[in-house]
């Protein structure tokens, strides 16, 4: 149908345009056009058809009356409006002209159409020139209209919406007072199908509450989270000053699937007066869902009504999001994928079978098999977020992706422990289209290069007749899949905390991945130098490797540089984290490596040749972090690459000495100052995000700024000298900031508070260790943006009154770390559990008797997944590790410190009971006397560290050590 309008409107148009011998003479008329409330005083101007291809209208339209010679029969032709008016009884028809009271530039637009000029439908000019074909009668001009409406809401796959939300309102609300349901229904749609797009619009708020309410009761609602919705539900409702009439009756929480929201989503609502309620239920009943997953399931489904525990996916679904949804089971996501009559059978027939199973239905293989031929398939799916899912198994979701979601390109699958990294080559043969994949965990604390290790020991994992992560890889149809040949194109893997995989998995995956390009393997504590470098030499396509905390050596970098220079000829680029390399390799890897756009070079010591043979002008990221490098390698470098925007160079003691280096380096290089390091830097770049700390001072800020004007990451550290007047300029000179990091800076109340004040975009502040002192004057402003605040050792004054002024103005806060606030007590539990509910992060320590009494308001922030209590009163129970675990679904990893048990003493989970618990950390001190006071032999005895204990879970073992730092 669309093809056949626009058919007939170009073979009307090539009718319509003017025939050679046409002449207006033959039954002229002059249309004469003025606004519909003229002036007394009319300026006009006289044009003619015949001219129209020559039409000036900027200069026609600065005139009040516009009179117009046009060829009677042509109009009577095209429009009904002057076919009624031109031969039918009125005066009109006998006049050789018609006033008409209508605006100018409409006119003249349906003109230019009648008489065959192109004419482009806008968003800008569709209602004018709908409404004028309308009043006109001018059939071919609506259908061309309407045509344009069917073209631009239609869906057109990936590409971004071409009608903005603006001109979508102005046209929905033309259509409802014209009734025009055609209208109606296609703005609806398109809203319906862009809603994640239409959401960023700050014009979202205009949007009428009829159209809003219409848009997510469609059919089409396309959301990436259930969280988007309320969202923007959110934002509607706050830019309104009062409630419009009706909205009780038509839009409210309801339409929000609370089941499917992420939990700290949830409970994070619960400190907003005007969603305390919605929140408060939403967050009853996911605990509930995760606590009793079977009894409730089946109390819901015997009420019959399913629809809020359904993902929302439609045929235009692109990115499915559940991260951090501890409710989502193997069986409810299968209800989101079996159309309603398969489901409410499979699962009447599960309750009657294995009701003690009904949430971990798709742990079955066999009902798997069974759902496989009825699964609904959505291929517009690319991307899936099943991060920090604890409840839904990995195994069981491949299974369901590979069928449900055959485009499917980008997998995010953080924190699954349970997960055999081995199987993965496994899975990867279902996802022929997969490009990324995401199985990130938390980096253990206990990185043999970094700490004094005391003991350690492994456990295995105990056996079950189910395998951890849901599917049973022994299987004979398993066994036989592993052997077909298969090649994935797996583009970027990131194994980060994965300390389970070994050499023989890199091996494999080299073997499988030969398109692989990125890999990060932060934290694999478990690879050895040679397996690094046999996936590098296997790996042609490879161009980035972050390999922090590995045992990335000498053997990687000469693969690395073997691997280099067999592709000198690409424009390649390698991201490398080389901690324990010999100097000469290093050298010759940077001599090599001239295509480099990420290096990271932190904490090795013979930094300065290398960076003297480095020739590269690519980089966008340099980290010398903790290194001896000098002024002058560091601006050999940084004066050859312009792109430069992440620079890092905390723990450079050097940069404030004279030059270091070889007799070669001191004839070719002039000795360079901080100053002059900043200045080159400042020419050079634009910087997004910087770390500085020796050898930068106010007078280095001046040199740099030019450089920091799109920064959006600021630290600045130890060694570091910016002042009060230098970090008053922060906000002017570097006005995009969203976070902001002190370490060991003079701070004041007016200085934070210009920060606070005049940075909107601040996300983050950490302020740590710093001098001068702030006050709670600092926190009486609102920041609504922050979401992570971390106060270490600058508030020692803070009470439970200044906490909650605190609380009163950072509302959105999910990350609080406060240290060395020793005035906190008891209540101070109650504060912040009321004020941030939804915190997924909190660190306590030495700050005061906060845990004295016990600890259980602190179980109100439901959605933690990170947990440090030290020195902070002994009342921690010893079974609260056990406790926490089953209480705090998302809890993956808590330090605490044995001061605080009440018994002297915690218990350990086992592995039956250690929930989502990936790490536990357990400090121990010693009294030691006070030498302070050399008269009093009585003197106090403080604690003072002395070990620590971890447990760091894998897949396969549980790895018990103790270590002399305090981690």
């Amino acid at each position: 149908m669309k093809n056949e309008r626009q058919t007939y409107c170009q073979l009307r148009a090539k009718e319509m345009a003017p025939q050679e011998g046409d002449s207006d003479a033959i039954g002229a008329l002059t249309l004469v056009c003025t606004e519909l409330n003229p002036s007394e005083s009319l300026d006009g101007i006289v044009i003619s058809t015949a001219d129209i291809n020559n039409w000036d209208l900027p200069s026609i339209l600065t005139h009040a009356v516009v009179k117009i010679r046009v060829n009677r029969s042509r109009l009577i032709e095209e429009s009904s409006y002057f076919r009624g008016l031109l031969l039918g009884r009125f005066c009109e028809s006998r006049l050789d002209y018609v006033a008409l009271h209508w605006n100018p530039e409409s006119i003249l637009s349906v003109l230019r159409f009648i008489f065959g000029c192109h004419l482009d439908v806008t968003s800008d000019n569709f209602v004018t020139l709908n409404e004028a074909a309308l009043f006109f009668g001018v059939e071919t001009l609506l259908l061309k209209c309407q045509v344009w409406l069917n073209e631009v809401t239609s869906y057109k796959g990936f590409q971004t919406p071409q009608l903005y939300l603006d001109g979508l309102i102005h046209i929905w609300k033309y259509g409802l007072e014209h009734a025009n349901d055609s209208i109606l229904q296609l703005c609806t749609s398109y809203l319906a199908r862009n809603f994640m797009w239409a959401s960023s619009f700050n014009s979202f708020a205009d949007i009428p509450h009829e159209l809003l309410y219409s848009c997510i009761k469609h059919s089409d609602l396309t959301l990436d989270s259930e969280k988007h919705l309320f969202d923007a539900i959110q934002v509607w409702l706050t830019a309104k000053t009062a409630k419009p009439e009706g909205w009780s009756n038509n839009v409210d929480f309801d339409v929000i699937r609370i089941n499917l929201l992420p939990l700290w989503f949830a409970a994070g609502k619960r400190g907003y007066q005007l969603f305390s309620m919605f929140a408060d239920e939403a967050t009853g009943t996911i605990l509930s869902l995760v606590r009793h997953p079977n009894t409730r399931l089946k109390e819901i489904f015997k009420q019959g009504d399913w629809s809020h525990f359904k993902v929302r996916l439609t045929k235009f679904t692109q990115k499915v999001d559940l991260s951090g949804c501890p409710q989502i089971t193997p069986g409810l996501f299968l209800l989101s994928i079996l159309p309603s009559g398969s489901a409410d059978s499979m699962f009447r027939k599960i309750i009657e079978k294995s009701p003690m199973n009904f949430a971990n239905v798709g742990l079955d293989g066999s009902l798997i098999s069974q759902a496989t031929e009825q699964m609904l398939s959505f291929e517009a799916v690319q991307e899936v977020d099943i991060s920090n899912c604890p409840s839904l198994t990995l195994g069981s979701a491949f299974e369901y992706f590979c069928k449900s979601f055959p485009s499917l390109r980008t997998l995010k699958a953080a924190y699954f422990l349970n997960f055999k990294t081995p199987k993965l080559c496994h899975f990867l043969r279902k996802f022929p289209l997969l490009t990324s994949i995401d199985l990130t965990l938390d980096i253990s604390p206990v990185i043999p290069a970094r700490v004094s290790i005391v003991s350690s020991s492994q456990i295995p994992t105990p056996q079950k007749s189910m395998p951890l992560d849901g599917y049973d890889y022994h299987s004979a149809a398993s066994l036989s899949f592993l052997s077909w040949p298969f090649l994935s194109n797996i583009t970027k893997l990131t194994l980060d905390g994965r300390t389970d995989i070994n050499d023989s998995d890199l091996y494999n995956i080299s073997e499988v991945c030969e398109s692989l390009n990125i890999v990060n393997m932060r934290g694999c504590t478990s690879v050895t130098d040679c397996g690094l470098s046999v996936m590098i030499l296997k790996c042609k396509k490879l161009h980035s490797m972050v390999a922090c905390d590995t045992s990335f050596g000498n053997n990687s970098a000469l693969a690395l540089c073997s691997s280099i220079s067999s592709k000198t000829q690409q424009s390649e680029k390698y991201s490398q984290s080389m901690p324990r390399i010999d100097g000469t390799i290093l050298s010759e890897l940077m001599f090599g490596a001239g295509h480099l756009r990420s290096l990271c070079l932190r904490e090795i010591q013979l930094v300065d040749d290398a960076l003297y043979r480095f020739q590269g002008s690519s980089l966008q990221m340099l980290d010398v972090s903790e290194t001896k490098v000098s002024c002058n390698a560091l601006s050999h470098v940084i004066c050859r690459n312009l792109d430069l925007k992440f620079l890092k160079t905390r723990g450079c003691t050097q940069l404030v000495q004279e030059q270091i280096g070889t007799e070669e380096t001191k004839l070719c290089m002039s000795s360079f100052t901080p100053k002059e390091l900043f200045s080159d830097l400042g020419k050079s770049c634009q910087l997004e995000e910087i770390e500085l700390g020796w050898g930068f001072s106010f007078l280095s800020f001046g040199a740099l700024k030019p450089a920091i004007r799109t920064l959006r990451t600021l630290t600045i550290g130890l060694g570091a000298s910016l002042g009060l007047e230098g970090l008053k300029l922060i906000p002017a000179t570097c006005p995009l900031l969203e976070m902001v990091v002190l370490y060991f800076q003079v701070i004041s109340d007016s200085a934070i508070t210009k920060l606070i004040k005049t940075l909107p975009h601040l996300r983050s502040l950490s302020l740590c260790y710093c001098f001068g002192g702030i006050s709670s004057l600092s926190f009486r402003f609102k920041m609504p943006n922050l979401m992570k605040l971390k106060l270490e050792r600058v508030t020692p004054w803070m009470t439970n009154e200044d906490l909650m002024i605190m609380a009163d103005n950072c509302t959105n806060l999910n990350t609080l770390s406060l240290k060395g606030c020793t005035l906190l007590n008891s209540e101070s539990q109650n504060i912040i559990s009321r004020s941030w509910p939804g915190l997924t992060s909190l660190h306590l320590e030495e700050c005061g008797e906060i845990t004295a009494d016990g600890i259980k308001p602190l179980f109100n922030c439901c959605a933690l997944e990170d947990l440090v209590l030290r020195h902070t009163g002994p009342g921690i129970p010893r079974n609260f590790i056990i406790d926490a675990a089953s209480k705090l679904p998302m809890l993956r990893k808590i330090s605490l410190d044995i001061c605080d048990a009440t018994d002297g003493d915690y218990d350990l989970p086992s592995f039956h009971d250690r929930y989502f618990l990936g790490i536990v950390k357990i400090a121990r001190c010693k009294l030691k006397r006070c030498t302070l006071d050399l008269h009093n032999l009585e003197a106090q005895r403080i604690p003072v560290h002395m070990e620590t204990l971890a447990l760091v879970w894998n897949s396969e073992t549980l790895t018990r050590t103790v270590v002399k730092e305090r981690l």
